[in-house]
């Protein structure tokens, strides 16, 4: 059973804490997932709308106005001057976990993943029944020619960490040398805070050249679309090109409504503008009470989270917040040096957001 060459599912072990944050007076401050609870623009709510009558199939590879708005956002945001393919994807969770597969990724492979990363990408290697190794430095893997793929991420998931410029191209300069692929994780590209964080498709990175690169990107926690699973590639054309072809056959599409939402959440930053003010406040109120609760935050200069740590086995910090009724991800979900973390994430109402920093400076 392909099951059983899964790990268990993360969620699932955090059911205990969750019962016992859910039994607080108060109830429950969910701090764990990552899930937009804002509302979806009125504006990609109408979208979607207005195109709802869509009886026949729609394109796996997008409608020209959906291709020419992703084309238009990927140079607007990740100073991306080349010529890019591009391709939507039903949200990002599912590229992730089947990317190494669609790319012919297989058994005798490896793919490098960060050494604290979203879990999925561990995931997405055993579905192609490659090989994973967890690490940060390149350098360190030698000319092995078993490398066919290498995640990064930034900023990162757990993390906030964001990779500077010079990283990056190292990176892209490494897999090329040895024909291996980059897949550059940039779901949280545009919630930069204390950095700014810069795509590997930047003209700084790359110089316009993206072979052998690929950038993947979501619109679940920009523009509050998780429930419409709307994510979108961006990189080399030869590859998208390839992974078009294989997901014609395997019938991956975007809806056609969503497509149409996508479209009108490409072309609007006010909306955006006004999420990032909502989350700044609350990441401002939960660092501070996380810090008088002795908690310390490393990296954490952009995303939807803040890296804590009480300097204790993750699985106490989660209890120790369970008990106050908060919710929190422990950071052995994201790889075996991580366990003396908890991952805070920003998706809570103010409401819920003042009530988990009440109980954490009581």
């Amino acid at each position: 059973m392909l099951s059983a060459s899964l790990p268990d599912f993360p969620w699932d072990l955090l059911q205990p804490a969750k019962r016992v944050a859910a039994a607080h007076p108060d109830g429950i401050v969910d701090l764990s997932i990552g899930t937009p609870v804002d509302p979806v623009p009125a504006l990609i709510q109408a979208a979607l709308a207005e195109a709802a009558d869509a009886p026949g199939y729609p394109l796996t590879a997008g409608t020209p106005a959906l291709r020419a708005a992703i084309s238009g956002w990927l140079a607007r945001n990740c100073d991306a001057s080349g010529t890019l393919g591009v391709l939507p994807t039903i949200g990002s969770k599912e590229l992730v976990a089947w990317l190494p597969t669609l790319l012919g990724v297989g058994r005798g492979d490896v793919v490098v993943i960060p050494r604290v990363c979203y879990p999925t990408y561990e995931v997405g290697v055993r579905l192609a029944g490659a090989e994973v190794v967890r690490s940060d430095s390149l350098l360190a893997l030698g000319p092995d020619p078993r490398v066919k793929l290498v995640w990064i991420n930034s900023p990162s998931n757990p993390t906030g960490r964001v990779l500077p410029v010079d990283h990056l191209r190292k990176v892209v300069d490494w897999a090329r040398e040895r024909g291996a692929i980059v897949v550059s994780d940039e779901c949280y590209l545009t919630l930069g805070w204390d950095e700014t964080p810069v795509s590997v498709l930047s003209d700084a990175v790359c110089g316009g050249d993206y072979t052998g690169v690929i950038s993947v990107h979501s619109l679940s926690k920009r523009s509050n679309l998780a429930g419409y699973r709307a994510g979108f590639l961006g990189g080399d054309p030869a590859l998208i090109a390839e992974l078009l072809a294989v997901r014609k056959h395997a019938g991956m599409i975007v809806p056609a409504p969503v497509q149409a939402a996508m479209v009108a959440a490409l072309g609007d930053e006010t909306h955006v503008t006004a999420q990032r003010v909502l989350y700044a406040a609350r990441r401002e109120s939960l660092r501070e009470a996380l810090g008088k609760a002795g908690f310390a935050i490393e990296h954490s200069t952009a995303g939807l989270y803040l890296w804590s740590t009480r300097d204790e086995d993750c699985w106490t910090t989660v209890d120790w917040l369970a008990q106050r009724g908060i919710l929190a991800a422990p950071g052995a979900f994201y790889g075996p040096t991580a366990a003396r973390h908890v991952r805070i994430a920003l998706t809570a109402t103010d409401e819920r957001v003042a009530a988990a920093v009440a109980r954490l400076t009581a």
